[in-house]
């Protein structure tokens, strides 16, 4: 995109970038735009709604309904953003990452998540047919073999080294390798059909490097009835190599000498990996090791092998299956549905909105479900690991802060913890989930409501506290003391938006995962960032390099540390000093 004399154009030198800076001021400024106005206006708040409903297939009768309507925006304002959408072709940047077109511009690599989700019978059609014919046989061969695997696991075709069968799943990665597929996996532990299938198996996720995450992971499990999955596409992350490392020595001492390395690891241990020299150098077989594509970035790959072969182990390829078709069919809605109409759009432009223009630096995701506990970490890691930049596609710095503070907590749970915040403290943008079913529900004499509906009444309440507040004239109304009404005075105003599904399963988790992908590359595509890199991952790891080589050397020899700053160097030697 360029000006007319041929120079780059930003998104913050379009003329929709200061339309909408002028347009904040006024929310800012003018006490008729609060909520508590805008929200009285049906007219306004009847149009402010998105939904997607499934007619047939794994999810029928199931729907979604997106409420924006207590966002600080006006129809105006919504066009505005519209414009500042068109201004910075993102319907295009969105055609050209569908049609597999190299949009991780600083790896040169195609950004194809979506494709995982492409079902078997429907290969991708029109120009990006052909591009994409060779992606999509490459995802079906590996997802063919995941099903067979899977099912030769779970009905004892595969069994350990001693004979037993292998009912215990422990997976050994971390960040995109562990975090989206534990959100996957706490979501449907409740659901009765994932449930039924998972009887009597476990699931457990080794990340953290700290051996106290080995010995929660390990301990109380059987060896002989326990398999290793490696998810590192290079095989060579440290802590994921460390554990990996940790794991087989633990399968070795447990299983005895008598099994053999080669029969213990070729019977126990299986890899999510690109590097097959690497793994097979680890011992593991070749036909089980399971591939992915560097078009697939970590924290998107929780619908590839990552996430899809350990869950099918545990809840078997067919749950996975309605899983994956829930997210493409929240693919095809951001594909094919205009702006206006298009959930992850919305929720992309709103949140430039209100983090670029309103100045809202956080953003809370608040599911109105215990099942999705682990999904505002997933999103907390798939929105700040992307969309955290400081320079623009061609390296120009950025003259705004790109990228929001994620956190969230289940309601009510966080109610009762940072909610004090939201309401009385700092303004949080908020999502609130919520479903119109419960996975277990609970209904018992004498309550007033079901625990369900208990759950519902806080979910449909606090986005009206949010954006209604309290006045001081309500407070004098209710007979509050005097002294106490300026510490009950909520001054309202506070944005939200509501997601209200109809119920939770494999399909629902789906789609509301592709959902928060794309609304987080609808942001990046709109601010010119690359969402689909993450360079500020690697400093970290370099240091850590040198931090390791130096304890490794101090351990062993003596070495005088050397080479660090002074604050480092001192912390080093006093860990060095008073350490094991």
């Amino acid at each position: 995109m360029s000006s007319p004399d041929g120079a780059p154009l930003f998104a913050w030198q379009t003329p929709s970038w200061v339309s909408l800076s002028t347009a904040a001021s006024q929310f800012h400024s003018d006490p008729s735009l609060h909520l508590r106005r805008l929200t009285s206006d049906a007219t306004r708040c009847g149009a402010m709604q998105a939904s997607l409903s499934v007619a047939s297939g794994p999810g029928a009768g199931s729907s979604l309904v997106y409420d924006y309507s207590r966002q600080q925006v006006l129809p105006a304002t919504l066009e505005q953003l519209f414009d500042l959408a068109e201004a910075t072709g993102l319907s295009r940047k969105v055609a050209s990452m569908r049609a597999g077109d190299p949009v991780n511009g600083t790896e040169g690599r195609a950004v194809l998540h979506h494709a995982l989700r492409q079902p078997k019978g429907e290969p991708p059609k029109g120009p990006e047919g052909g591009r994409l014919g060779k992606a999509h046989e490459d995802v079906h061969a590996v997802l063919d073999r995941i099903e067979a695997f899977a099912a030769e696991v779970r009905g004892g075709g595969h069994r350990g080294a001693t004979g037993e069968s292998i009912v215990n799943y422990v997976a050994v990665g971390i960040g995109g390798s562990q975090l989206g597929p534990e959100f996957v996996n706490e979501a449907l532990r409740a659901d009765a059909e994932a449930a039924a299938a998972a009887k009597g198996r476990t699931l457990r996720f080794l990340a953290n490097v700290d051996p106290v995450d080995v010995h929660l992971s390990l301990s109380d499990l059987d060896p002989a009835r326990t398999m290793v999955i490696v998810i590192s596409k290079t095989f060579t992350t440290a802590e994921t190599m460390l554990n990996a490392r940790t794991a087989k020595r633990w399968l070795l001492d447990g299983l005895g000498k008598g099994a053999g390395e080669a029969a213990v690891v070729g019977k126990h241990m299986v890899a999510v990996s690109t590097a097959l020299e690497k793994t097979s150098a680890f011992g593991i077989k070749p036909e089980n090791v399971f591939g992915f594509w560097d078009w697939v970035g970590g924290r998107y790959s929780v619908s590839s092998a990552v996430g899809v072969l350990p869950l099918s182990l545990l809840y078997s390829y067919p749950v996975m299956q309605k899983f994956l078709a829930g997210a493409h069919d929240a693919d095809r809605h951001f594909f094919e549905k205009p702006l206006r109409q298009n959930i992850p759009v919305l929720m992309g432009l709103l949140g430039v909105w209100n983090s670029t223009f309103m100045g809202y630096a956080t953003r809370a995701l608040l599911p109105y479900s215990q099942a999705l506990k682990r999904f505002p970490a997933h999103i907390q890691q798939v929105d700040m690991e992307s969309n955290g930049k400081r320079v623009a596609m061609d390296g120009t710095e950025l003259p705004f802060a790109a990228g929001e503070i994620n956190f969230g907590e289940p309601g009510t749970n966080g109610q009762h913890s940072f909610y004090q915040l939201m309401h009385q403290g700092r303004v949080v943008p908020a999502d609130f989930i919520g479903f119109c079913n419960s996975q277990a529900p609970m209904e018992f004499a004498g309550e007033r409501v079901s625990n369900h509906d208990e759950l519902m009444a806080n979910f449909f309440a606090q986005p009206d506290a949010l954006a209604l507040g309290k006045t001081l004239a309500d407070c004098e109304s209710e007979g509050i003391p005097e002294a106490l009404r300026p510490h009950k005075v909520f001054s309202g105003n506070r944005p939200s938006s509501s997601l209200l599904m109809t119920r939770l399963d494999a399909f629902a988790v789906g789609q509301l995962l592709a959902i928060y992908e794309h609304r987080t590359a609808v942001q990046g595509f709109v601010w010119g960032i690359n969402s689909f890199d993450q360079w500020g991952v690697e400093l970290g790891k370099a240091l850590a390099g040198n931090v390791r080589n130096q304890l490794e050397m101090s351990r062993k020899n003596k070495a005088t540390v050397a080479g660090f700053s002074s604050s480092t160097s001192s912390l080093l030697e006093h860990y060095l000093a008073s350490g094991k």
